[in-house]
């Protein structure tokens, strides 16, 4: 407005410290912050440095060769096909199929694999009945009901206990094998589960691991060569000196085990089922090199 003074400025000089300071005060600097002690060092550990956890896993086995059978299964055949008359081809294929197809006795064995598991429960079982009764044998397994009837129906009975049905080849070997122990027990003596005998638990056991591993034996080198000879005779007789060939091996097995199937206890089935595999394997290896040498 009009009147106003004009207003001539700082006159071109800006005063640094205002007039109201003292004249010795000066602004105060910040403190520059003190020096940062040098990291101490970590102490010495002894401990494993941090790691996750990972799962050891074992080495996978190595693939058998596919065309490991092709011997043993060749020499099979030519003795299917003889109708049983070449004894030294059913030799040559045995031995082959243990020491070479399977690994050696031990091996084969192992490929028993249900057969071995179903053999631990049918000696438990017989061991038992013998030991405490055929009743409490049954009772022990809820089957008391199969008390005082036929042995082939309680044997019948057995069947889901001792051999499940699964839908595995291994599976089906095993009871196809105690089927046809359950056929084969009148021709070999057996008819009274009551009056059961130490006997007469060696005599099933024996049937059933030489089904076991015949079956096994013909699902694996057999295939259909049983059934080659036209003759319905000679294919019977075919059949029947093979189980014959292996029979005779189990029973070696067993003759050699025999103490020890009579003093048997829960913890010790396992091991003498496998063993007596393991040494009738070793034998029906030992009879069909022999076999296989017989002029």
């Amino acid at each position: 407005m009009g009147t106003s003074n004009g207003n001539r400025g700082q006159g071109g000089r800006t005063p640094l410290v205002p007039s109201w300071l003292p004249a010795d005060a000066s602004p105060a600097l910040p403190a520059p912050p003190p020096p940062s002690a040098p990291p101490a060092e970590a102490p010495a550990t002894t401990s494993a440095p941090l790691r996750l956890d990972v799962p050891v896993f074992p080495a996978l086995p190595a693939l058998a060769a596919a065309n490991r059978f092709t011997a043993p299964r060749n020499n099979f055949s030519r003795y299917a096909a003889s109708g049983g008359s070449d004894r030294r081809s059913l030799g040559r294929a045995l031995s082959q199929y243990i020491s070479s197809a399977a690994g050696g006795s031990r091996t084969a064995a192992q490929r028993m694999g249900a057969s071995r598991t179903a053999g631990v429960q049918l000696a438990g079982f017989l061991s038992n009945a013998v030991t405490n009764g055929p009743r409490e044998a049954l009772r022990a397994l809820n089957l008391e009901n199969l008390a005082g009837r036929p042995i082939e129906q309680v044997f019948i009975g057995l069947v889901e206990y001792v051999c499940p049905e699964g839908g595995s080849l291994d599976e089906g070997i095993a009871r196809e094998a105690f089927i046809e122990t359950i056929a084969d027990l009148a021709d070999n003596g057996v008819v009274n589960f009551d009056g059961l005998t130490a006997d007469q638990m060696q005599t099933i056991f024996e049937l059933y691991a030489s089904h076991a591993i015949e079956t096994r034996l013909c699902n694996d080198i057999g295939m259909n060569a049983i059934t080659l000879p036209a003759d319905a005779m000679k294919a019977a007789s075919v059949q029947r000196q093979l189980l014959d060939f292996v029979r005779r091996s189990v029973g070696d097995a067993m003759t050699q085990a025999r103490q020890a199937m009579l003093t048997l206890t829960p913890e010790r089935v396992s091991g003498f089922v496998t063993r007596v595999y393991e040494e009738a394997l070793r034998l029906l290896q030992s009879f069909g090199e022999a076999e296989a040498e017989t002029p």
